[in-house]
């Protein structure tokens, strides 16, 4: 039976772990940037571009909730991994008042350019209150293209060699033209494509569509127990937490784990860059 001083001592003990634990998911993870590199197989890829880099980013929402200063070295340590491209996907804002259009810019200074090309697409969060706003969408767009992203909205381009499409976001208004932008995806290309939400891969629209999505959104749930499922996701279909996942024939899709946040707290889930190496894959 315990002693009271040992009863204190362990309660004491307990009490400070709990604080530490406490510090560390809102002080520690939620700025303890991982640099993941994995190859990206893509078919019908160019000899020239194999071995070429892509970095993925995605999540920034540069708003009162998270800290400028973090995005922008985040972002400068991303310009020294020198990557060939470079694609963003999503939600480089929280909206909230037109504040966020001049903060944006000074974050999006150090935003690294690809050598071969800058892509983006948008999250909900970039269509502001009630994801409908479009004027929001066209500003945050202008900011993003005046820092040298081409920002795709329901529309393909070959960019170094890639076809890259960008999808309007599934909560978005845009996103009802989603289907007819997929539907200009041309076969026998090596094909990326930019789509916030990761629940749009359950939906009709993907007929033909061959190569990788690249998406963001859900944050990796920010914070998951061990052995458990993160706690909180914003998507229906909750297997769509962070990673790789096949999803349709000769599909796959990529879920980055985003830089920012909507409440800084993060455990066992650390925001990430993603660092691909393109290979040539199978067709």
């Amino acid at each position: 039976m315990l002693t009271r001083r040992q009863f204190l001592a362990v309660g004491g003990a307990a009490l400070a772990s709990g604080a530490g634990l406490g510090l560390y998911t809102w002080q520690v993870e939620p700025h303890w940037v991982e640099i993941v590199r994995r190859p990206l197989p893509l078919a019908h890829l160019p000899p020239a571009l194999e071995g070429r880099t892509l970095l993925q980013l995605s999540d920034f929402h540069v708003g009162p909730r998270v800290d400028s200063s973090y995005l922008i070295h985040s972002l400068t340590e991303a310009a020294a991994l020198a990557p060939d491209f470079v694609a963003f996907t999503g939600d480089f804002v929280s909206f909230r008042s037109a504040h966020e259009y001049a903060e944006l810019a000074r974050v999006l200074r150090a935003l690294p350019r690809g050598r071969l090309a800058t892509i983006a697409a948008l999250g909900n969060h970039d269509y502001g209150f009630g994801w409908r706003q479009l004027d929001v969408a066209d500003k945050v767009a202008r900011v993003a293209s005046d820092a040298g992203a081409v920002v795709l909205r329901n529309e393909v381009r070959v960019l170094g060699g890639i076809q890259f499409a960008g999808i309007g976001d599934l909560w978005s208004p845009e996103f009802d033209a989603a289907a007819g932008a997929l539907r200009g995806v041309r076969h026998g290309m090596p094909t990326i494509v930019l789509a916030h939400n990761p629940d749009m891969q359950d939906l009709p629209i993907w007929e033909g569509v061959r190569g990788w999505v690249l998406a963001g959104h859900t944050h990796g749930g920010q914070v998951k127990p061990p052995f458990l499922p993160p706690l909180v996701l914003p998507v229906r279909n909750k297997r769509y937490t962070a990673g790789e996942f096949v999803v349709g024939d000769g599909r796959r899709m990529y879920i980055n784990r985003g830089l920012g946040h909507l409440l800084q707290v993060r455990f066992n889930v650390r925001p990430e860059m993603t660092l691909f190496t393109l290979t040539r894959g199978e067709g």
